[in-house]
Formats: structure tokens, sequence, C-alpha cells
């Protein structure tokens, strides 16, 4: 099933840093949020759906897992998404090799294709470069791409994005430390958390097998301080782009969501998810991201407690390849496949 969550009021999806009053004075929102984070909204509510007792250990493991065992439990997303029309559009974050050709208007182009460097000195790890061939120029970053413009625009096409605050909007609120001894505040605990509001029709899309009973509408929590969202079951009424199979001799890989590799910004081997050797020609990406969590089965104030933190390539990224080769899944990550990590689009260059 797909389901589509709108907001009822402000959503709070925080990064990995811990805060509170004393420590840190803000706390930033990430939006759209980790797979993480709506794989635990999702778990939660269908043990609602499934009316288990919140008490029995046992009985919430044989519903939907553990920690670290899904089970049944397959996702692909999320996704920003808006309702337009009878239509529910995904938008994709600007891809990492985006070159701006009209700052006004939001248009953007691929970077020109991967050139050899032969005879160049250089420290890059791959022996192409991408771009060599295009002007120099400042680009334009933070747009959003529906998913037509995004498949033109791998396809080599120029598109126009719309900038992030045509879909959703931050909102600082402050606050401040209480002593709940004195009845007092504390003094320099003063704090600060932003929140995500959704414009208008705009929400997240997520597909979700595994489980079944869910009802066609309803009401569930997720995000911090368990603001809650309505979701719609749009069954099976949303489709996702299909690898070429074959794939292309010579083909790129946008990744729609982060992707965790052992390697840092590649896995250790690209054998893992490719059928044949398929050697890295070049690879567009912006800064990592570090993503952790909290075990809420064990003791809050135990070590045991914190997920450990994972640095991941950012949903954008965009990998070039060149060799005959077939897929061997639908995800390309070394982590988290089954929960919306590490999902592809993969176009021809």
């Amino acid at each position: 099933m797909w389901l589509f969550l709108e907001p009822i009021d402000v959503w709070l999806f925080r990064d990995g840093r811990p805060f509170d009053a004393g420590s840190d004075h803000r706390a930033a929102s990430l939006f759209p949020p980790y797979p993480s984070v709506v794989q635990g909204a999702i778990r939660s509510h269908h043990l609602v759906v499934k009316n288990v007792n919140l008490h029995d250990k046992k009985a919430i493991a044989d519903a939907v897992g553990t920690t670290d065992n899904y089970k049944d439990l397959k996702m692909r997303g999320p996704f920003l998404a808006r309702r337009e029309g009878s239509h529910i559009v995904r938008y994709f974050p600007q891809p990492a090799d985006a070159v701006t050709v009209d700052k006004k208007r939001h248009i953007l182009k691929p970077a020109s294709p991967p050139r050899s460097l032969q005879g160049l000195k250089t420290s890059v790890p791959t022996p192409y470069l991408l771009g060599l061939d295009d002007e120099p120029t400042k680009g334009e970053g933070g747009l959003w791409l529906p998913e037509e413009n995004l498949l033109a625009y791998l396809g080599g096409g120029k598109v126009a994005g719309i900038p992030g605050d045509a879909l959703f909007v931050r909102e600082s609120r402050f606050g401040i430390g209480l002593d709940h001894t004195r009845r007092t505040t504390q003094e320099g605990a003063l704090y600060e958390v932003e929140f995500i509001r959704p414009c208008k029709d705009v929400g997240l899309l997520v597909e979700v097998n595994g489980y079944d009973e869910w009802p066609q509408e309803g009401i569930l929590r997720i995000g911090g301080e368990g603001h809650g969202a309505r979701f719609v079951n749009l069954k099976d009424n949303v489709s996702w782009p299909s690898p070429p199979n074959p794939l292309p001799h010579r083909f790129k890989v946008y990744f729609a969501t982060p992707t965790y590799f052992e390697n840092g910004w590649q896995p250790q081997t690209w054998s893992k998810f490719f059928e044949r050797s398929v050697p890295l020609q070049a690879a567009a990406l912006n800064r990592y991201e570090a993503i952790g969590g909290h075990d809420w089965s064990k003791d809050p104030r135990s070590a045991e407690a914190h997920k450990p933190s994972r640095r991941y390539v950012p949903a954008g990224s965009v990998y070039y390849f060149e060799g005959d080769a077939r897929l061997k899944g639908d995800a390309i990550t070394d982590f988290g496949a089954e929960i919306g990590f590490g999902q592809i689009i993969i176009k021809e260059w």
C-alpha cells in the first residue's frame, strides 16, 4: 500500500544531535524525515491496527519485530509529495550534478557528461570529471523537482525546479528550561525548536509492504512531541520508476533517499549490487548526513539506548557508471534497504 500522510499541525523531525535546554540552544528539523523515523511511526501504528497489548513485549515482537529486525515490513520512501487535482505528485531533491541555467525561473540542466582526465595530474578518486565542458557559474541549491521533471532531467533535459518554501516552511518556537524544584526558570536555558509546516496539500508519500488490515484512512502519531498525521491508504494506485533491464552500457544512478556505504561515499565493492563488475566513472554528492536514533526498548539512561550514528550519502546524489550489468535488487545501500534507504532511479547518460 502507498500511504499519503498530511499534517494535522506542525511536524518536528530533529536531526541526530543531542538536545536539551542546558546543552544546545537550538533543535533543527529535517524534512523530509529519514526512513528510520517513518518506519517507527508505521510500526507503532500497526500495533494499534492489530490491537496489540503494549505491555506484552513478546506480542510486540511477534507483530512488528524488534529494534534490529523489521520482520515483514518493507518500505520505500518517504518522499515529499503534493496533492495536485486527482493525483499525488512526488517531489525529489535537486540532483547534485545540476547546473543552473536561469536563476529567476529556477531552470536546471545536468552537468556535461564525465570526461577523461587522461594526461592531467589529479588526486580525484575517479578517472573522469563532470562538468568540464560547462561555463564556470555559481549554481542554485535547495530546489525540488516534480517527478516528471526529474525523469526528464535525468534523461538530459533542461527542467524547472521549485524552491523549498513553496512546499513547506520552517517555524521557530522559543522556550526556557524550568527548575521544577524551585519552580523558577533556569538561567541560561533559553532554547529554540524548529518545526515544519507543510503547505496546503503537501505531505509525505511512503510505500508499505508486509502489513495488512490497515483502514482506508486514519490518524497516526509521527515525529517529535507525538504530533499527528492524517493518512489515506492509496492501495497500489502509485508506482515507482522501474530500472532498465539490462542496464544501459552507460548509466547514472540518482539516489532518491539517503544511502549508507561501509566505505564512506562508496561501498567496498559495487558487485554487491550489480551482477557484473561496473567501474564508477564519476559522482556528484553533497556533504554527508549523520543518522543515529534511540532505542526505546532500552533504559533511556543507559548507553545501549543510543543507536550507532552512521554517515549517509544524501538524497540527490548522482553516480555515473560504464559497463554491461544488471541490478541485483531494488535498492543500493549497505544498511536499511528494507525500510527505505538507498532508493534509486536509473537513466542512461
